[in-house]
């Protein structure tokens, strides 16, 4: 069952933008890292805790779904949750909004855990799988 979703703050800088001031298309893949990467921190859970257990998620799949632009320095709100967690993989959902609360993306990518020693792929341990299942404090 998919958790509730995560609200992570981004102002959209000079250098993710084209001539037009719009937010090049390649940036909402790193906002939806970002905002993974608030919402593992948030669950009490980050990133360098799942590597120093030797856990990588891999990512295998991303889809986002472009909407309205966004625009130089608009503060817009990445929304993430995670939308299903199975023994071995992980998928994430997020939708972008704008500063008036327009949706301008939405995407989801999909994450195969893997050993980070061989790089092959492992079963997540129970304490990692249950921390993303935690509801953000």
């Amino acid at each position: 069952m998919p958790g509730a979703f995560f609200p992570v703050s981004v102002r959209a800088r000079y250098a993710e933008t084209d001539q037009m001031g719009v937010v090049h298309h390649a940036v909402y893949p790193v906002w939806f890292e970002v905002a993974r990467t608030a919402l593992s921190h948030a669950v009490g859970v980050p990133y360098t805790d799942w590597e120093r257990r030797g856990v990588l998620l891999m990512v295998g799949e991303l889809t986002c779904r472009y909407r309205r632009p966004a625009r130089y320095d608009d503060q817009v709100t990445v929304w993430v949750r995670v939308r299903e967690i199975a023994s071995r993989r992980v998928v994430f959902e997020y939708r972008v909004e704008g500063p008036d609360g327009t949706v301008l993306a939405e995407g989801e990518t999909r994450h195969l855990a893997v050993d980070r020693t061989s790089g092959r792929p492992t079963v997540l341990p129970e304490e990692l799988r249950a921390s993303l299942g935690r509801t953000p404090g």
